[in-house]
């Protein structure tokens, strides 16, 4: 099996190898007999391919290999656990140490104060994390209702600012409406297992049925406003409509009423909530520590992953502008990469890495990665470090690469360590800790 590999350095790290022998143990499995398969779609290595996940009762009949093969991934299993990771890099080494595992596809992680973790999982569920790192069994109640379809499902979460006086809690999410579903907004407060005083602040408009480009991305800013980025629902002119809230950031007061200094306010035909324009599929967002900026990334198509800076009705660009090329033709998209009137991204990637998650590090675990912007990604698994000076980009560092799959969320804890969370059908949050 071995020779299924496809990074040489897989054969010398623990915790790669498992990864990787899981996962051609997962298409193995996939092409077994299942009694009526249920079958989603996600992101695959970058945003083109489809990540296929079956449910289903497999057949008691297995191939030899299994178990010579199964045996393999618990001996690698039990060498990683025992022994964490530890990861040379340019200005730290750090130790990767698995705090949970059994998440499916989990999108986004949240601290609460006492100690406990919230994560959500695409398929619906948000999910509690003791103190003691050891995952509830029983999910939250009391959700409204999340269609889980494609890219789409249970997104986001995140506390309010002010979470240990008002108790809100603020999750994104796909909703069902009039034509289909679309990105929503919602908050409530948690108690027991039990989500109560559900108001729903946002939904979307129109609504389709298309299965990506969901966005998803919450942001409080210092002067009580919310944030949420959206996608184009893959329906590319959709980012230049002003009357349509797809392709773009929407700018809330944290109950859900529009700001009155909203760039689009009173124009005729324009959605009010919206802050900005011609954005593709915004999947990550931080707030700037010293400037109180919104910062977002964003999926380019084939090449042209962003990072912008999102100001008061500003257009970026999308479909008219890009630095990507249509999938697998390669053709020109738009225009061409500049045009008047339009934003210029602060970093591109070409080719993608299919970016997920961002996190300004602001803790003291990691005093050499002070103000450094922290960015996960889908493809080629890895954590991908940004040096700054103002909004220029001068070094990048990739981290991690193939070592523990697709990270799809960056947090940093209230306790100044880096925490990942990956979005695989067996998902793991995982702490970086720096090794003196």
């Amino acid at each position: 099996m071995i020779t299924h590999l496809r990074h040489s350095g897989e054969r010398r790290n623990p915790a790669a190898m498992f990864h990787s022998l899981r996962r051609v143990m997962d298409r193995a499995l996939s092409k077994t007999k299942t009694p009526s398969p249920r079958i989603s779609r996600g992101e695959g290595w970058g945003e083109g391919q489809p990540l296929v996940h079956i449910s289903g009762i497999f057949k008691t009949h297995w191939i030899p290999a299994f178990a010579g093969m199964t045996a393999l991934m618990m001996a690698w299993s039990f060498s990683a656990a025992a022994q964490p990771q530890t990861v040379k890099s340019e200005k730290h080494d750090f130790r990767i140490v698995t705090l949970v595992r059994g998440l499916q596809n989990p999108w986004s992680i949240a601290f609460l104060p006492d100690g406990r973790m919230l994560v959500t999982e695409r398929a619906g569920r948000l999910r509690i994390v003791g103190k003691d790192y050891k995952l509830d069994p029983k999910p939250v109640e009391g959700l409204p209702e999340i269609v889980a379809s494609g890219q789409g499902g249970l997104l986001d979460v995140v506390l309010h600012p002010q979470y240990d006086k008002n108790g809100w809690i603020y999750w994104s999410y796909n909703a069902p409406g009039t034509g289909g579903w679309g990105t929503a907004l919602a908050r409530g407060k948690l108690e027991g297992q039990r989500m109560t005083d559900v108001q729903v602040l946002f939904s979307m408009e129109p609504k389709t049925r298309a299965g990506h480009h969901f966005g998803g991305r919450i942001v409080f800013d210092n002067k009580g406003f919310v944030y949420l980025g959206l996608g184009d629902r893959g329906d590319m002119p959709r980012a230049q409509k002003l009357d349509d809230h797809a392709g773009s950031v929407i700018r809330l007061h944290d109950d859900g009423r529009v700001p009155k200094d909203n760039p689009f306010v009173g124009r005729a035909g324009a959605k009010p909530e919206k802050f900005t324009l011609g954005n593709r599929n915004i999947q990550g967002a931080a707030l700037h520590p010293q400037t109180g900026e919104l910062w977002t990334h964003e999926h380019g198509p084939q090449g042209g992953d962003e990072v912008n800076v999102m100001r008061s009705g500003r257009n970026y660009g999308w479909p008219v502008i890009t630095y990507g090329v249509n999938y697998g033709i390669g053709t020109r998209i738009g225009e061409g990469s500049a045009k008047p009137g339009m934003e210029q991204p602060l970093h591109v990637w070409v080719p993608s890495i299919a970016p997920s998650g961002m996190a300004f590090y602001t803790g003291d675990k990691f005093p050499n990665w002070k103000g450094n912007l922290l960015v996960g990604a889908l493809r080629d698994e890895m954590l991908v470090r940004l040096e700054l000076n103002g909004e220029k980009v001068v070094r990048e560092e990739r981290l991690i690469k193939g070592q523990i799959g697709r990270i799809r969320d960056v947090r940093v804890g209230p306790d100044g360590f880096v925490y990942l969370l990956t979005d695989e059908r067996d998902g793991v949050v995982v702490r970086l800790e720096a090794v003196k």
